[in-house]
């Protein structure tokens, strides 16, 4: 339970708007009154108010003592049923969108900060092909091609019976097998495009206030709070056109790498006897690379517009692009279908070749991305900055492998259920299916990546014990135990410490696993292309335990690649349903979903392009109508909302607003992985720009943190002392029961939230009456209500003129005072 909330010293209207966090929370948790009613906002996301509290705008006579409480409530953004767990499966779309937002800061316009994008993009483009040429793989290599030829495996699988070569049927001929089985991967495709069409209108048609629509001054256009901060562009949260330029490449590319393994596959035959066939399957392969060459310019030429609102399509491209794709793809069902006598499928399709260079492209995309993150990161060292300004390459050489594993994972699991107790590619007694020697390859990798993996683990777990030994004197002294030292009590403290501190280590594990992804990811290529055969065929000549190790890492690994995809999918489901599971998955999930979608448009829809506006519209509805004081407090996730909320309001109604965090990773997490939208001179900025900011975190929280902006021109730092977590060390009359650990959760259980929220609301200048038929409230005076004093030197004084606040956006340059956190 949240206690009451002191009334402020002034005595105006005050509006204390609360954000939640990842994992959400009902209205009546929030505003700790069961009987609450929805002011604005629809069952997705909406602001809740005390049912006492539902008419406070039109009497604010009525809360002249206190400030008016309100919630608004996003979780239904980012979670829902068990079906929302599909989202799981675009997983390598969301990681490589967020290796676009990763990249070191740079000057607006600058050519490495413009070709780090559209290397992004490319490494985004390459996991829409291998999508497409997984399914591909499965359903027209592995079953209309190799199954529906072998008579041992159509009888196994009953449903294949009338594309059975046996059986020489009408479908049963190669190409209309392959023709039949092409269905399933544009369907998949044309799942893909709808969900992206229909999420963007849902979730990202939101438009921030009309007093964004006139044009912007250039993004480092000099200002009174310096340069405009990245997230406050009034085109950052609207990135329409971009989107669907994306959209409709992705598309096209899904929909000509299906017809490419139609058209190759024929032409396959038809070399050997020149004829029309001959001529026309070079016709159609010709297109499908100039068509490929046009999505690439598409793909390269533009990027994100965030000073100005993307509002105008281009229609042309949008629609001609996929249509003119999807019927090149007919095409090229048509010829694959024609009537070729003789022939007959055997062996695989030249899907090797397609993973091979896939493998290799994303490969060379990385390491290009990595040499541009360094040299624009040289410049602006920061040492806060994760892997040094890599972060973005690394997580894109995530994404990468995670669309691997989800690929060669399919193709593994369908090639092992269509042999029967065979091990793939190893031609054991059985129908012999085998996928592409490569993902044989990249499977047999994973057992190795584990062992490597499992140093850094272990070196952690040994540095997270030490430290809990380290931190209990720390303890001890925090809390003044003295004769009252409980070894159990100082233990369990100490022990949470050192856990959250395991956030931190983050960037090492990261780092590790790109690194160690991108050398087996070329080791996987280099043995596949020497040997031309899976590892347990590779090394039939070598030393006999080489050759049995082979051959165990093949099997563990293709074992292992298809139970942990189905174990993603199963673990993801629970996240929706199970809201303890979802708190801990849904961290990782809500920073990916943040992000807009500038690099994938296949990716989970970003939850922040509804939810940034509806907060910008809620302060300035609230601050324009009463010309009230405004408290926007935000917990975890909601503390970043609430970040890039402030950012987009216009000046006048920054003056009124001030900023509560906690539990905040603002610097810990967005800090270090985004150091061009959340770096210090971003939250530096955000200091200048917001009228008061206080930042509140314990040392048990593993998410939250300081968020490390200094005081500047006698004004405070953000960061308020360390709260104690737990509360009581021991038991005393006031807490006669043992006080939890509460890590992350319950800051407002805490007696520092209360008194730093009633300091922020004294702080802020009081309210301006509201006169009859003013358009707008007029321009705070600036002083402070009769018979208050001044606050001491450092706080954000409103006795203190605007105009001797240097680089200040309607603040006072005040005195201390701060209140105690």
């Amino acid at each position: 339970m949240s206690p009451a909330t002191p009334a402020p010293e002034s005595g105006d209207a005050a509006l204390e708007l609360l954000v939640h966090g990842v994992g959400g929370a009902t209205p009546q948790d929030m505003l700790d009154d069961p009987r609450t009613v929805r002011i604005t906002g629809d069952r997705t996301a909406a602001v809740y108010r005390r049912t006492e509290d539902a008419d406070a705008e039109d009497h604010p006579e009525r809360y002249a003592g206190r400030p008016v409480p309100e919630a608004y409530c996003w979780s239904n953004l980012t979670s829902g049923d068990g079906t929302r767990a599909l989202w799981l499966l675009l997983l390598p779309f969301m990681v490589a969108n967020l290796a676009h937002w990763m990249r070191p800061p740079a000057p607006s316009g600058h050519r490495l900060a413009r070709l780090y994008g559209v290397l992004v993009r490319l490494v985004a483009l390459t996991l829409t092909v291998l999508l497409t040429a997984a399914v591909c793989e499965v359903a027209l290599d592995l079953t209309a091609w190799q199954c529906a030829a072998a008579p041992a495996c159509v009888d196994s699988a009953s449903w294949l019976g009338f594309l059975s070569a046996e059986r020489g049927g009408w479908w049963s001929a190669p190409g209309r097998r392959l023709a039949v089985a092409a269905l399933v991967p544009t369907a998949l495709v044309g799942l893909l495009w709808y969900l992206s069409n229909r999420t963007w209108s849902a979730y990202e048609a939101q438009r921030p206030p009309t007093g964004h629509d006139t044009p912007a001054e250039p993004q480092d256009a000099p200002g009174p709070a310096g340069p405009r901060a990245a997230l406050g562009r009034p085109g950052f949260w609207y990135g329409r056109r971009l989107v669907a330029r994306l959209r409709a490449a992705h598309t096209a590319a899904g929909f000509l790498t299906v017809a490419a393994a139609l058209v190759t596959a024929a032409a396959r035959h038809d070399t050997a006897a020149p004829g029309t066939g001959a001529v026309l399957g070079q016709t159609l392969q010709a297109a499908v690379a100039a068509f490929a060459v046009v999505l690439l310019w598409v793909v390269c030429r533009r990027g994100r517009s965030e000073n100005h609102l993307d509002l105008r399509l281009e229609r042309a491209l949008v629609s001609w692009l996929p249509g003119a794709s999807l019927a090149l793809l007919a095409a090229a069902a048509l010829y694959a279908g024609w009537s070729r006598p003789g022939w007959s499928s055997s062996g695989t399709l030249p899907g090797d070749a397609v993973f091979t260079a896939l493998t290799v492209a994303q490969g060379a995309l990385v390491v290009a991305l990595g040499a541009v993150a360094l040299l624009l990161q040289r410049p602006r060292r920061d040492p806060r900055t994760a892997l040094y300004g890599l972060g973005g390459p690394a997580v894109a050489m995530l994404a990468c492998a995670l669309g691997g594993v989800m690929s060669g994972g399919v193709a593994q699991r369908v090639a092992d259920w269509l042999d029967g107790p065979a091990t793939p590619g190893m031609g054991d007694p059985g129908p012999r299916i085998s996928p592409p020697v490569l993902l044989s390859w990249q499977a047999s990798v994973i057992p190795v990546l584990l062992l490597l993996l499992a140093v850094p683990a272990a070196l952690l777990v040994a540095r997270t014990v030490l430290a809990a030994r380290r931190l209990r004197p720390e303890v001890e002294a925090d809390y003044g135990a003295g004769d009252e030292r409980d070894p159990v009590r100082t233990g369990r403290i100490a022990t949470v410490r050192a856990r959250a501190g395991l956030t931190d280590s983050a960037p090492v594990l990261v780092g590790v696993v790109s690194g160690a992804t991108l050398l087996l990811g070329a080791a996987s290529v280099a043995g596949a292309w020497a040997s031309g055969n899976v590892p347990g065929r590779a090394f039939d000549g070598a030393h006999p335990a080489v050759a049995a190790l082979a051959s165990a890492t093949q099997a563990l690994g293709s074992w292992m690649i298809g139970f942990g995809f189905l174990l993603f999918v199963t673990w993801g489901r629970r996240a929706y349903r199970d809201p303890s599971a979802r708190r801990t998955i849904g961290i990782l999930w809500d920073v990916g979903t943040f992000w807009p979608r500038a690099a994938h448009p296949f990716a989970p829809p970003c939850y922040a392009e509804r939810a940034v506006p509806d907060l910008t519209w809620r302060m300035s509805s609230w601050t324009r109508r009463t010309g009230g004081r405004l408290v926007i407090s935000g917990h975890s996730q909601g503390s970043v909302l609430a970040a890039a909320a402030v950012w987009q309001l216009e000046q006048a109604t920054r003056r009124r607003v001030a900023l509560l965090t906690y539990g905040s990773p603002l610097e810990r997490l967005y800090g270090r992985w985004f150091p061009a939208y959340f770096g210090p001179e971003a939250l530096d900025s955000l200091n200048r720009t917001v009228y008061c900011w206080s930042n509140l975190y314990r040392a048990t929280d593993p998410i939250g943190g300081p968020v490390r902006v200094a005081g500047e021109d006698g004004r405070p730092a953000v960061d308020e002392p360390v709260l104690l977590d737990p509360v009581a060390y021991g038991r005393t009359r006031d807490h006669p029961l043992p006080e939890p650990i509460l890590g992350h959760s319950d800051y407002q259980a805490d007696p520092g939230f209360s008194h730093c929220r009633t300091g922020l609301l004294d702080r802020l200048p009081p309210a301006v009456p509201r006169q009859r038929g003013a358009g707008k409230p007029p321009e705070p005076s600036g002083k402070a209500p009769s018979g208050k004093a001044p606050s001491g030197p450092g706080t954000c004084d409103p006795t203190a003129p605007e105009e001797d606040a240097p680089g200040r956006e309607g603040t006072g340059q005040g005195s201390s005072g701060r209140s105690s956190g």
